[in-house]
């Protein structure tokens, strides 16, 4: 490993010793970069439903790391036949674009040695429920577009700043999910 790359220091809040053993690690034996992660679902009423995220599998093994389950609500807006108790599904979607984004923003940061100051981003994404009601076939259920806008403040200068973005969305996994798809399976055990 470089000696300058291991000798620096955390920066971004970012343990940039760890992601350069990581991804030296990862090299060494590529097995190490499997993941599976997770996430259980179940009906409350209605359009309301509760996701709990906990265990994942990575780096060779069942991570036990997490002590506590993540839990989010999702539901529709009144307005949506629902009763507003937490996000839609697809406003779900908005905040994992931006939430690995930013996330890679700050470890593309961190191991290129720029200190971030401000890290912001807005999301917008389009729908036209004609699609998602069945009243249209030629109008798709999912979002028509999606735009992220960020702002960004660091010790570098703009052109800079602006390549951490362009090297996040490159390696977000969000990001790809999104522009390429990915295949999806569904199954059903009803009784």
């Amino acid at each position: 490993m470089d000696t300058a790359r291991k000798a620096r220091p955390a920066l971004n809040g970012v343990d940039t010793p760890t992601l350069f053993a990581t991804l030296d690690a990862v090299k060494a034996s590529p097995d190490l970069a499997k993941f599976q992660f997770r996430a259980s679902n179940r009906w409350i009423s209605g359009t309301h439903n509760r996701s709990v995220i906990r265990g994942f599998y990575g780096a060779g093994q069942e991570d036990t790391s997490r002590t506590e389950d993540f839990v989010y609500d999702a539901d529709h807006p009144a307005v949506l036949v629902g009763h507003g108790r937490g996000p839609t599904p697809v406003e779900f979607l908005l905040h994992a674009i931006a939430a690995c984004l930013t996330a890679g923003i700050a470890n593309i940061a961190a191991a290129r040695g720029v200190a971030l100051h401000e890290v912001s981003s807005t999301v917008e994404g389009d729908i036209d429920l004609l699609g998602i009601l069945g009243l249209s076939d030629r109008v798709r259920n999912g979002y028509e577009g999606i735009r992220v806008s960020f702002q960004i403040a660091g010790d570098a200068p703009p052109e800079v700043l602006r390549g951490l973005v362009d090297q996040s969305r490159a390696r977000s996994a969000v990001y790809d999910v999104l522009t390429n798809g990915v295949p999806v399976t569904v199954e059903v055990a009803a009784g």
